[in-house]
């Protein structure tokens, strides 16, 4: 039913507008998730709704699938053309240096897994975009227009 769901969200809607963060830990690991409904390693984020503001999702995002809050103001890398999704999809994406998280969330029906990983030791069905986004703000590699 989820992924019908997102079918048709792909859709209908108009322009899409999503967020992620680069959640880096104190010693550069970036946190990653792993949905129910979609293969491969993500950074965490997810669609930006009506009447919010990228940041505010950012914040909701980041709660729902890390337990992640911010305690800083996060850094804007970047906007994304998503076309693999979407001809209408646009991803913006930040960095987060500042924040706390208590404790990793307990696996649930959105987030199968999550957790830090060292940049050299992704999982290796990380996304190519996440790959991508990972190069650019730890690496300096070039940002690209599109997603991936």
């Amino acid at each position: 039913m989820r992924q019908l769901f997102h079918l048709y969200w792909r859709i209908a809607r108009g322009m899409t507008l999503g967020v992620r963060g680069v959640v880096l830990d104190g010693g550069n690991r970036v946190f990653l998730v792993r949905h129910s409904y979609v293969a491969g390693w993500h950074l965490p984020g997810g669609g930006v709704e009506v009447g919010e503001t990228f940041l505010q999702a950012l914040r909701r995002e980041l709660a729902e699938e890390g337990r992640i809050e911010l305690t800083g103001e996060p850094v804007l890398h970047g906007l994304f053309f998503n076309g693999h999704v979407s001809r209408r999809d646009h991803v913006a994406v930040y960095v987060v240096r500042q924040f706390r998280q208590d404790r990793l969330p307990e696996p649930n029906r959105e987030i199968a897994a999550c957790g830090f990983y060292d940049a050299a030791a992704l999982p290796a069905d990380t996304t190519a975009g996440t790959r991508l986004r990972i190069a650019e703000v730890l690496e300096g590699a070039t940002p690209t227009t599109t997603w991936r």
